[in-house]
């Protein structure tokens, strides 16, 4: 049985975001507490019926958390969790997907525009007290948005919000998702997974925004990255590993593409020796797309939506895992 509200503990387990206190605003009267680190997790993990938690979640906690009932996730990333584990201890499971579909959207135009806009270069003329004249150049200038061509993997929430945006610009947005049958979301036209190497050479940007799944890992290969333009741009805002890492170091490194702007990395943080810190025309985000201002609230919609389908002996979550 699922614990009524006077019975209930929740832990919010983040090493950052402001879980409990943004929780307490809301006046529920629910017992609650946050652990910032994880040996705190796990001293106080057999005290939840109810762990609110992302990156900090270990499955070597379940043995540890005799009264553990519900995991609402904080991310969207589910990769950390066993399903079997949990499903074997009867824990139920809900992903915050969405919950930063919006910000992570708006991210990748803003890593488009800086790109474009050069406004890197422009920091870095401003810090060296630089006044950049003219250029007769054409292409070393800023560029322009409308009439340029986005190709976007994966056309869920984040990727249809993005192609909202781009049109907004006046551009042309090609999707690639799963399963085109379950429609374009905002683009002109929509395609699947295996198309990627075909639809590059027509891209001025290759943006990926799908989730990180066995089908997707790796899926901006080296093949992929070849049959992209030399004067196109590579975003990620998806996960690092989507990409294969090294195949996207040695296009940046022969300059076979003309930028790359990306907010995850096959490895977080990303190691100091890692080339990816200083090549020209990369630019990096440390992982911040989603991590907006509004970001512990909408977990916490989403967490108090699950915990009244689970008084109410409902049977499906949002965003249901298990």
């Amino acid at each position: 049985m699922f614990p009524s509200k006077d019975d209930l503990t929740i832990c919010f387990a983040h090493a950052a975001y402001r879980m409990q206190d943004r929780f307490e605003l809301r006046r529920t009267g629910i017992r609650n507490f946050q652990v910032w680190g994880y040996d705190d997790f796990v001293k106080r993990i057999p005290e939840a019926d109810v762990v609110v938690v992302s990156g900090m979640w270990r499955n070597d906690l379940i043995a540890h958390a005799g009264n553990l009932k519900f995991i609402q996730s904080i991310s969207s990333g589910m990769d950390q969790y066993s399903k079997e584990q949990l499903a074997a201890k009867g824990v139920r499971l809900a992903s915050a997907a969405g919950v930063n579909a919006r910000a992570v959207a708006e991210h990748a135009l803003a890593l488009i525009l800086a790109v474009m806009r050069r406004l890197p270069e422009a920091r870095d003329n401003q810090h060296r007290k630089m006044w950049r004249g003219m250029l007769g150049d054409l292409t070393e200038r800023e560029d322009e948005l409308g009439g340029k061509t986005v190709l976007i993997v994966g056309m869920g929430r984040i990727g249809s919000h993005l192609a909202k945006l781009c049109k907004a610009f006046d551009m042309k947005v090609l999707g690639i998702r799963r399963d085109p049958a379950q429609g374009a979301n905002g683009a002109d036209s929509i395609h699947g997974m295996a198309e990627l190497v075909k639809l590059a050479p027509q891209a001025d940007f290759v943006a990926l925004t799908c989730a990180l799944t066995a089908e997707t890992t790796g899926l901006m290969n080296a093949a992929a990255f070849a049959a992209m333009k030399p004067s196109s741009v590579f975003v990620n805002v998806a996960r690092g590993k989507v990409a294969d890492e090294a195949a996207l170091i040695r296009t940046m490194q022969e300059g076979r593409i003309w930028a790359a702007a990306i907010d995850v990395t096959a490895e977080e943080p990303l190691p100091e020796s890692s080339p990816l810190w200083t090549l020209p025309n990369v630019f990096v985000t440390p992982h911040t797309a989603g991590e907006t201002r509004a970001y512990e609230d909408n977990v916490l919609d989403i967490l108090l939506d699950n915990l009244g389908r689970l008084w109410r002996g409902e049977t499906t979550l949002r965003n249901q895992v298990l």
